[in-house]
């Protein structure tokens, strides 16, 4: 909606030698660049059609045919992800034990229903269509966890190597890029891929591969000491700057703890975190981000 408004100024004669020149010129080629990524959008969209009419798909969420997630289930999973809400307090590793907060999260919503089928399927293949709601959503998060501050640094977890060869892509890089480019309240906030995941010398064997069905403690043990940040002498790094941590669902919030302590071991300030889905609601009624 904000891209449609945002491009009506420019209606009018299609020549742009026959329009009389603005007095907020930079504005006026903000606004041309959003319409030449809205058309990509619209291509991209009709060429995903006419594939699906060679190699028929189904909605991740209820199966119907033709599209990666259909019109209903996708208005409902934007109902799941209207309003973002603080999740830490169902992560036991960003609570203290005296019930104080060690890093404050903001979830999109709750990983159920079509929220959690469409971020399992966009993990395993990384749809276009999925890509498009889910990094809206993760967008409003970042916009609410943000409040306005146009010097944040976005900082994704990174996949592992084994995951990133898996699935030849990083499902947080392609949300994350996804809500920059069409959420108009993040055009002040600057994304750094600044974290690497690290070979964990001496690792236990049974903790080795992914985090799924491993309890709290596992989790943490798997973890620790599993991020690094690289140093980016160019742009500055992350020294002295404020900072949130983007991940796409929050466990028991062992890897965000991780890459908070790589963040701030870099000089980074930690502001919090923004994950996509939290796979637990809150022990008490949501509160707003």
């Amino acid at each position: 909606m904000g891209q449609r408004r945002a491009a009506q100024p420019g209606r009018g004669p299609t020549d742009p030698d026959l329009l009389v020149q603005p007095a907020w010129s930079a504005r006026h080629r903000g606004e041309h660049r959003k319409r030449i990524l809205k058309a990509a959008d619209l291509i991209a969209a009709a060429a995903a059609e006419v594939l699906a009419l060679a190699l028929p798909i189904e909605c991740v969420c209820c199966g119907r045919e033709d599209l990666a997630i259909c019109a209903g289930c996708e208005r409902r999973l934007r109902l799941l992800t209207r309003h973002p809400f603080r999740a830490e307090s169902a992560a036991p590793a960003l609570m203290d034990t005296d019930g104080s907060i060690i890093l404050p999260v903001v979830a999109a919503g709750i990983y159920r229903e079509e929220l959690a089928h469409s971020v399992l399927a966009f993990k395993r293949h990384g749809q276009r269509q999925l890509r498009s709601v889910l990094g809206n959503a993760l967008g409003r998060a970042i916009a609410a966890a943000a409040a306005g501050d146009r010097g944040i640094v976005l900082v994704p977890v990174p996949s592992s190597n084994s995951a990133f060869r898996t699935r030849g892509f990083s499902p947080v890089h392609l949300l994350l890029a996804r809500a920059l480019r069409s959420s108009s309240s993040l055009s002040g906030v600057s994304c750094q891929d600044a974290l690497r995941k690290v070979r964990i010398a001496g690792a236990p064997a049974a903790l080795a591969g992914g985090q799924k069905g491993l309890g709290r403690g596992d989790r943490a043990r798997r973890v620790r000491g599993s991020m690094r940040a690289v140093r980016r002498a160019a742009r500055g790094g992350l020294r002295g700057r404020p900072c949130i941590i983007v991940d796409d669902v929050l466990t028991t919030g062992a890897t965000l703890a991780e890459a908070a302590r790589a963040v701030h071991q870099a000089g980074g300030i930690v502001r919090g975190a923004v994950v996509l889905a939290a796979t637990r609601a809150p022990d008490a009624p949501p509160s707003p981000a």
